[in-house]
């Protein structure tokens, strides 16, 4: 890290708590919808402290409702907690030079602006690096910069493009895209990895450097097994439902009330299962006893699972199979989903921020012992933080003679 950087004064800059494994870390935050803001809003979690560059009209997602919560979009705050916004016109050449002075002296930059769109605006990494050689620059495209450079990178098109809509539905039913934006998240985690690795070879060899990724390539190695039959196996995969290609039982099953996912892995399991529902005798018929001759002989195991199912209740049959240490889980909606998670002990809800404007949110799953995640500010008003973002670079100078002097300064307290 160059003497640019000042990790005591920019963890006190903007009320993020010193505790975090990425306090000091400054980042520039040019990314706008999800994979980049959910990218930036983990390692915020983490204590880095995260400007977010915002367009006049604000990120889209800010007017993505309903769901709302009082007048704010839940897509927005979803992914938007821990940061500090300014708003700012990168076409006004003012607002174009605060951004550039920000990128200056960020130690990461988060983009996902089309290929080539930041050239124009002094932002992109070739211009940044060159008075911030130790940035690491984080590029997030939908398809790359090469033949796709110019598709746009929407979530929806990945998942058609990739083959994942293909995949999702049954063979008698149109494909159907997934319940949430999961490339775009896929992506995001990728990013976050990437920075995290590029911040690491910084540490050891004081260089900064572009970390690209996109969409279409996060797809196709997020779907690993089934993206590993065309390329191994040169099987092309094809719907198939809730049933798994190459075990079984691995589904959902009709009880007495409710259905239940089974997922039965191996045959000493399936042992288990069978002793368990009444029916010790399916494990040794020759039809179903080893895991290959289940999934060829489906059409004739299931119904005699549904017969043994239809006698309890979902919920019985969760409390019988987990207590023979069986995997099985009831569909549940999401609220139900978020209620059993509180009654096993991971709670999930959390306060962010504090005081009367504290207001809930979904924890980060990330645990640490030692330098556990925080979450101090809740998802900031558009240009909300603009005074003190503009305090932090009218100080520069101040800040870097303490930096080299090694007093640590102190920055306004934010407002």
């Amino acid at each position: 890290m160059d003497s640019q950087h000042s990790p005591t004064a920019e963890t006190s800059a903007f009320g993020r708590s010193s505790g975090g494994p990425l306090s000091g870390i400054v980042i520039a935050d040019f990314g706008r919808v999800l994979a980049g803001p959910y990218c930036t809003m983990l390692l915020a979690d983490l204590g880095a402290t995260v400007i977010k560059i915002e367009s006049p009209a604000g990120d889209e997602t800010r007017a993505w409702r309903p769901p709302v919560r009082g007048n704010d979009s839940t897509y927005f705050l979803s992914i938007n907690r821990n940061k500090t916004s300014i708003k700012l016109d990168l076409r006004d050449p003012d607002d174009r030079r605060t951004a550039q002075r920000i990128a200056e002296r960020a130690d990461v930059v988060v983009e996902n602006f089309k290929p080539g769109d930041l050239v124009r605006y002094g932002l992109d990494y070739d211009t940044v690096s060159a008075t911030n050689s130790d940035v690491v620059y984080a590029s997030i495209t939908g398809f790359g910069t090469a033949g796709g450079a110019q598709l746009p990178g929407y979530d929806l098109l990945i998942q058609a493009l990739s083959g994942l809509m293909d995949l999702t539905g049954a063979p008698d039913t149109e494909p159907f895209r997934a319940g949430v934006a999961v490339f775009d998240v896929i992506t995001g985690l990728h990013a976050c990895i990437g920075i995290l690795a590029a911040l690491r070879h910084r540490d050891r060899i004081g260089e900064g450097q572009l970390v690209e990724m996109n969409l279409m390539s996060s797809a196709l190695s997020g779907m690993v097994n089934q993206t590993a039959a065309v390329v191994l196996g040169g099987a092309v995969p094809s719907r198939m439902g809730n049933e798994h290609p190459s075990i079984y039982p691995y589904e959902p099953f009709d009880t007495g009330d409710g259905r239940i996912v089974i997922a039965i892995g191996n045959d000493s399991q399936f042992r288990t299962f069978c002793a368990t529902i009444g029916r010790p005798e399916l494990a040794t018929d020759p039809r179903f006893e080893k895991a290959p001759l289940r999934s060829a002989n489906r059409t004739e195991l299931r119904p005699l699972l549904v017969e043994c199912l239809s006698t309890r209740t979902a919920a019985e049959w969760f409390d019988i199979l987990t207590e023979a240490k069986l995997p099985c889980a009831p569909i549940q909606d999401l609220r139900a989903g978020i209620e059993f998670a509180e009654r096993i002990g991971l709670e999930p809800v959390v306060t962010v921020g504090h005081g009367e404007n504290a207001q809930p949110g979904v924890r980060n799953p990330i645990r640490l012992s030692k330098t556990p995640v925080s979450y101090d500010l809740t998802p900031p008003d558009l240009d909300s933080g603009a005074e003190l973002v503009r305090a932090w670079l009218a100080d520069d100078e101040h800040v870097l003679a303490g930096a080299l002097a090694g007093t640590p300064t102190q920055f306004p307290e934010e407002h």
